[in-house]
């Protein structure tokens, strides 16, 4: 079934987007981190509004980790993480689920201090287990832990959202 097609989804990243505005736009830089490459391509939705709301200095990276099993795979970014430091961090998911995924990405923060890191999804799912708040939604679903949601953001003009 589908939740949102092309043209709400790129109704909810443009929200998302002010949204990240009105609370960034005070600082030098925003550094979107997306997870693996559903994330990624979402962070750089963001990035391409953002650039046309506000004048600070947008930065799009990738967090590569294995969601099935974040512990025995490391996990990567695509940037230093000295330059990280003191910085607005947003993490980009397309869906929350569990909040693990999230949680472990989460990870390499740890070793550094950004300014603050904030979390951004298109679709945030009621079934978390983890502690993990995210601060930018596109649509809050309560649905069972059988139905799958599924994000589909690789082509810029058939982008859509389905619970399976």
């Amino acid at each position: 079934m589908k939740l949102l097609d092309n043209v709400a989804v790129k109704q909810k990243i443009q929200r998302i987007s002010y949204q990240i505005a009105e609370n960034n736009y005070q600082h030098d830089e925003i550094i979107l981190a997306g997870i693996n490459n559903s994330g990624y391509n979402l962070a750089k939705q963001f990035e391409k509004h953002l650039k046309k709301i506000i004048d600070t200095k947008i930065s799009v990276n990738r967090i590569n980790l294995n969601p099935a099993k974040p512990l025995e795979h490391p996990i990567s970014l695509d940037i230093p993480l000295n330059d990280l430091r003191n910085k607005v961090v947003i993490l980009v998911d397309d869906v929350s689920n569990t909040g693990r995924t999230i949680f472990y990405a989460f990870k390499p923060f740890i070793e550094i201090l950004p300014y603050k890191i904030e979390v951004a999804v298109l679709v945030d799912r009621k079934h978390k287990h983890f502690p993990i708040q995210v601060d930018y939604v596109g649509l809050s679903l309560a649905t069972t832990l059988k139905d799958n949601i599924r994000v589909e953001l690789s082509d810029i003009d058939n982008m859509e959202v389905y619970l399976d």
